[in-house]
């Protein structure tokens, strides 16, 4: 069977919600009936230590996946590679909306993975296709290529699976100081102030001081509380001086709400928690006036930077700060940047112009001493 899907439009039917009961996220199909199957492989992650934030991240996936078996009408239980290879042309060459620019390598790979991880629980649970739709990278061992790697031995990556991209070096995207007080001076309003304050001081994701509740706010300690979002513990991280000014600015101002917890609020009736789309818009808005594209987790690369630069921190400090499970993840914060770079190579030029060029002995070049120093500068015999 073959299709296109360079043309293909996925209607945003269906969609990811929070419920009270177990196991907390539900997916919605185009019905607005939760997915039993969904819901049960959900079941199966939080009882093996999966967060709600990850489910949530699971959930997104299945849902771009489920939305493209409705548009090209497959059911999930007769997915096979070939659905899966059109998953990932589909993601590629159109993406979200009906961009053309489709989505990035990393978004492809994780979609690939829950799905995989998806089909593999229901094949366990025997209501799923015999054949997992999405390969594995060695089809005659059937695992991921160094799962028993040697430690002591240098890691060798092997031969990436069918459909996975290929990842592309990035280097963190971090605000230089006079940007970042351009952004800073464009705000609105003295809560954005200091949210912007929190998230460069800290270090902490966009979604972990958000989720922030008014009883782990420190002051006097000049420390504030996240919940951290893969291992969910409690962390108090320092921040500055300023952000705390900030706050205390953004508090005298607002009108909470009898018993709402959450320290960050919405500015406009009725008041409620602030949310990450909310907060992404208020970014959107700074970055329109601007000209710029900064998001909210450029901030964060913005807290590492600077704590990197300082030779006071050690790589350590900043991991533990940034809440890295391993300082491998810290280090990319140590490559060089581009424009640092280009600056020490025009300086490097610049000394080498600046530099007299040293003249050839004159009893070998066939030239007089003194004819040298005119051609090359110097004293004269």
């Amino acid at each position: 069977m073959e299709r296109d899907v360079t043309g293909l439009v996925v209607p945003a039917v269906g969609t990811v919600a929070k419920v009270e009961a177990a196991p907390g996220i539900v997916l919605l199909d185009a019905t607005g009936e939760p997915v039993a199957e969904v819901s049960e492989f959900f079941a199966t992650m939080l009882a093996s230590g999966a967060s709600f934030s990850s489910l949530r991240s699971y959930g997104m996936a299945l849902l771009r996946w489920w939305r493209f078996l409705a548009a090209i009408e497959v059911p999930w239980q007769h997915a096979s590679r070939l659905e899966a290879r059109d998953f990932v042309l589909w993601m590629r060459l159109v993406g979200p909306a009906g961009r053309q620019d489709g989505y990035a390598p990393a978004t492809i790979n994780h979609a690939l993975a829950v799905v995989k991880m998806f089909y593999a629980d229901r094949i366990r649970a025997g209501d799923g296709p015999l054949i997992n739709p999405v390969p594995n990278a060695d089809h005659r061992l059937g695992r991921r290529a160094q799962a028993h790697h040697n430690p002591m031995q240098p890691f060798a990556p092997g031969p990436r699976a069918p459909f996975r991209q290929r990842m592309p070096e990035r280097i963190p995207r971090h605000l230089p100081d006079r940007l970042f007080d351009e952004l800073f001076a464009t705000l609105r309003s003295d809560r954005d102030r200091a949210l912007l304050a929190f998230y460069v001081s800290t270090g902490a994701r966009a979604s972990e001081l958000l989720g922030v509740t008014v009883d782990r706010v420190n002051a006097g300690d000049q420390r504030i509380a996240v919940r951290r979002k893969g291992s969910g513990r409690l962390q108090w991280l320092p921040a500055s001086a300023d952000a705390f000014v900030w706050l205390r600015l953004y508090e005298q101002q607002t009108r909470r709400p009898d018993g709402e917890q959450a320290l960050w609020l919405t500015r406009r009736r009725p008041v409620r928690p602030l949310t990450y789309s909310a907060a992404r818009r208020m970014l959107q808005r700074a970055n329109e006036s601007l000209g710029t594209a900064w998001t909210l987790h450029d901030l964060r690369h913005t807290a590492a930077q600077r704590m990197v630069d300082d030779p006071k921190m050690s790589l350590s400090d900043v991991q533990w700060v940034l809440g890295h499970a391993h300082i491998t993840t810290t280090q990319i914060y140590l490559r060089p940047r581009e424009e640092e770079v280009v600056s020490r190579v025009l300086a490097h030029h610049h000394d080498r112009a600046e530099r007299p060029t040293a003249p050839p002995p004159a009893d070998t070049a066939g030239y007089s001493a003194e004819v040298l120093a005119v051609l090359f500068g110097g004293p004269r015999p």
